[in-house]
């Protein structure tokens, strides 16, 4: 694994990483949760080892600050924890995936966008709104209503109403003293940016409450990804998928995929999150 710097159109360098040889055709840009990264969620390194070992170069595309890594205590569990968010300009997150895309699309013959958590709602804005072709496949895994997420998480009630208070009080760049949703500490500013993300509220199946165009828009093919134990999908994951895909221009022509017993970050199970994904480039682009 190598650090990849690309730089977007506002000047900021992203900082992300990257498996494999970049003489491959195929590259695999994979977008990561909020508070999630290389270095810490090891689903993300799994990936990049297994698809680097089959011959797809991949970039764990990190969006904004997330590249670097923060140590808290959590004083629930007593011991640290590491993060990757403490700050991120959400309304940016279209140019964020665009800048990766651009730096891919004249180094390998196949381009394929993936993302994780809430990676997925960064690739749906982006593959929903650019005009551009230079994707031939999408891998969505794991994405969040995130309005429906706002009221089943912890603390967002009281992170909303204390970062808009700072805000206020010019103190937009201080973490507030709550973990947002209950596992990630974060800057007042990103708290309120993140309450202001309409273009990432785009999987509307359980609040009602999002947009569905940026789906139907959505020109390649693709597949969908879930674990049968999601936590943030409501009681029927693979239906949660299924309803997204409906709302696609081609529903037929993608895939969806619940694998049995896997939880929302598929803990313990991350060596077959990441064999999943490889089956389905395979299997949809003719990869040997």
């Amino acid at each position: 694994m190598n650090i990849l710097k690309v730089t977007t159109k506002r000047g900021l360098e992203l900082r992300g990483a990257i498996y494999g040889d970049i003489s491959n055709d195929t590259v695999l840009i994979m977008l990561t949760g909020i508070s999630s990264n290389v270095f810490q969620n090891d689903l993300l390194d799994a990936t990049g080892k297994l698809l680097s070992k089959n011959g797809i170069t991949t970039v764990i595309a990190h969006a904004h600050d997330s590249f670097s890594c923060f140590a808290y205590t959590d004083k629930n569990i007593k011991k640290q924890r590491f993060t990757g968010v403490l700050n991120a300009e959400f309304d940016k997150m279209y140019e964020d995936v665009e800048t990766y895309v651009l730096w891919a699309k004249d180094r390998f013959k196949k381009v394929i966008l993936a993302g994780h958590s809430l990676g997925s709602n960064k690739i749906i804005n982006y593959l929903g709104n650019t005009s551009d072709d230079y994707i031939d496949y999408f891998i969505v895994s794991c994405p969040i209503d995130i309005m429906h997420w706002w009221r089943v998480m912890p603390n967002i009630k009281e992170n909303f109403e204390l970062a808009k208070q700072w805000v206020k009080e010019g103190r937009g760049n201080d973490i507030l003293p709550l973990l947002f949703g209950g596992f990630s500490p974060m800057t007042a500013n990103a708290v309120l940016g993140f309450y202001n993300a309409e273009n990432l509220k785009n999987c509307p199946v359980l609040s009602g409450k999002g947009e569905t165009k940026s789906l139907y828009n959505i020109k390649p093919n693709g597949t969908f990804l879930i674990g049968s134990k999601d936590s943030v999908t409501g009681k029927s994951p693979k239906q949660f998928m299924e309803q997204l895909n409906n709302w696609t221009k081609k529903p037929k022509e993608n895939q969806v995929i619940e694998v049995k017993d896997a939880s929302h970050i598929f803990y313990g199970m991350h060596e077959i999150y990441a064999e999943t994904v490889l089956d389905s480039i395979k299997n949809h682009m003719g990869l040997k």
